[in-house]
């Protein structure tokens, strides 16, 4: 996994630059909370930086130190006033020696967990940072059955991106694969990065997999995982789950 994403950190943010909805959904949350809180599979700090700015204690935990060390870059640049902490660690199993009011998995950083055992040992991990009455949040995407069954040898255009802070464009497509036994995807994002003539300067190639998960074993595993108060979103917004959602913005708390 370490090495997976370190091979992400250098174009993770210019990828996943149009990615902020989810932002003011956890920041509220660390404001309302009040901290301390932790962030599993922080990255680049693309959600911790935030929180950290509004004076809230958070730390961000990543198994990807070249992760971490552009989170760390990005806190130097920020006005975080010694509130962000960043910790190199496997959100499978750690001890941090500290409880937390709230800990979130941002951009389904959940579903970095490829195996039931895994899942469940991230939140036995969970349960033992949470303080008495402390809140879980993540977010996972609706499986959708059409992409489902897509012909894993056919890259389908993804989106075009512009680094925001260097303009160079890009243009990214995927190409997928899915286990549906086990529910994963391995997914390759194929990225043209286009000079100012628009011809291909450089074309990369990066990987990772997913375990998708529905609905009601979502519920079923955080029930039996011990939490309670379990809510289910169709987004960011608030909106009930529909058929028609492509998120599911999991709540739950301990007793």
């Amino acid at each position: 996994m370490r090495e997976t994403y370190d091979a992400w950190a250098e174009l993770y943010d210019a990828v996943y630059a149009d990615v902020r909805d989810d932002v003011p959904f956890y920041v509220d949350m660390a404001r309302e909370a009040g901290g301390p809180v932790l962030e599993l599979g922080c990255g680049t700090g693309r959600v911790t930086v935030p929180i950290a700015a509004l004076g809230v204690e958070v730390t961000g935990l990543d198994v990807s130190p070249a992760m971490l060390k552009l989170a760390e870059e990005k806190a130097a640049d920020s006005s975080t006033d010694g509130t962000l902490s960043l910790v190199e660690a496997d959100m499978r199993d750690f001890d941090l020696g500290r409880q937390f009011n709230l800990v979130i998995a941002p951009f389904r950083s959940f579903q970095n967990l490829l195996t039931v055992p895994d899942q469940i040992s991230a939140l036995a991990a969970v349960k033992r940072h949470l303080e008495p009455g402390g809140a879980l949040a993540f977010d996972i995407f609706v499986p959708e059955p059409s992409t489902l069954v897509q012909d894993h040898d056919v890259p389908y255009h993804l989106k075009d991106v512009t680094d925001p802070h260097t303009g160079a464009r890009s243009v990214l497509y995927q190409q997928s694969a899915y286990d549906n036994f086990a529910q994963i995807v391995h997914a390759r994002i194929i990225i043209e990065e286009l000079d100012a003539s628009g011809m291909v300067a450089r074309k990369l190639y990066r990987e990772f997999s997913l375990r998708y998960s529905y609905r009601w074993e979502i519920r079923h595993l955080l029930a039996a995982c011990g939490f309670e108060e379990i809510e289910v979103r169709g987004g960011f917004d608030g909106f009930e789950l529909d058929e028609s959602s492509e998120d599911m913005v999991w709540t739950a708390r301990l007793p």
